[in-house]
């Protein structure tokens, strides 16, 4: 378990955090939120025992960080930058970087298997750094932060630069990690945490303003009043259906998919449970439940700027 007490942080007089408290625990992915600025990799960095907090304390295991340095050896860090050796080829810097950790030449060769495999690095293996794409640099830059197997891994928007196509691998890699690791991922991009996190810190100005699951944020925020809803079937139907009941104030057709029908729910109040049920018990077999991903977007923002 991983405890993070009234962690604050000072450049001068500016407060760049201020008295944060969470835990992370093994087998969690959480994601940190917050606008650029608001003290998202003051915290990581933190975390990491790179700087030293103003006050609070990070624990690991029972162990303040700050007066039990060896308790680094369970952290595993990639900046936003990863630190690569790019005329080394990968398991060449892999080994490098086992070694600068402490590892035996055992452990590094018991290890390398595993790292390749969780990173998504097979093929690449041989591979001089200076020749792999942005994204593979990425994920080399996550196995040399896990090559000693630490307890939490630290990833400071690991998705920054990336395309399409390599955001969804990078997807991939994160979930392969949470697996056997506490994984704490910043970014200031919902779409990214909301796909990869299990549980959401929203960080805004210096101040930890919020903490949860996605759909608990939402309804703290109130936005548990509006829902796009996907079921099989035509679309008329189910929009006519829909009008009918007396928990809907309005309907919006939305996109979808051959065979299925998809609105836009205006509730009246918090009334999930009553209608749901009711869509599937007239025969709509129900798809997908999710918010508005514009409303998302309104609530996180108000979040971290301190208006939700």
């Amino acid at each position: 378990m991983i405890q993070v007490r009234n962690l604050t942080r000072y450049y001068g007089e500016f407060a760049a955090l201020q008295e944060v408290s969470f835990d992370l625990k093994v087998g969690e992915i959480v994601g940190l939120l917050g606008l650029n600025g608001a003290g998202k990799s003051t915290t990581l960095k933190m975390l990491a025992g790179l700087i030293a907090p103003s006050a609070g304390t990070v624990t690991i295991e029972g162990k303040p960080l700050h007066e039990h340095p060896e308790t680094r050896a369970k952290i595993g860090y990639l900046p936003e930058d990863p630190p690569l050796y790019v005329e080394m080829t990968v398991v060449g810097f892999l080994r490098h970087m086992g070694r600068m950790k402490g590892m035996s030449g055992s452990d590094i060769e018991r290890r390398l298997p595993e790292v390749i495999k969780t990173c998504d690095l097979a093929g690449r293996e041989h591979q001089v750094i200076g020749t792999l794409s942005h994204g593979y640099r990425k994920r080399v830059g996550i196995a040399q932060a896990i090559i000693h197997d630490p307890m939490l891994v630290i990833l400071d928007e690991p998705i920054s630069g990336l395309d399409p196509a390599q955001i969804v691998e990078m997807r991939k890699v994160i979930r392969n990690l949470g697996s056997n690791h506490a994984i704490i991922v910043s970014s200031h991009i919902l779409s990214e945490v909301s796909a990869t996190c299990d549980r959401i810190l929203v960080i805004g100005r210096g101040r930890l303003v919020a903490e949860g699951t996605e759909s608990e944020l939402v309804a703290r925020s109130g936005g548990q009043d509006r829902l796009v809803v996907t079921v099989r079937g035509a679309a008329e139907p189910f929009e006519a259906w829909l009008k009918q009941q007396p928990e809907v104030a309005a309907v919006q057709r939305k996109p979808a998919g051959p065979g299925l029908a998809a609105a836009q729910i205006d509730l009246q109040g918090d009334v999930r449970e009553a209608l749901l049920p009711r869509i599937a018990a007239a025969g709509y077999g129900l798809r997908l439940v999710e918010a508005p991903t514009d409303e998302l977007e309104e609530i996180f923002l108000g979040l971290a700027k301190g208006t939700a």
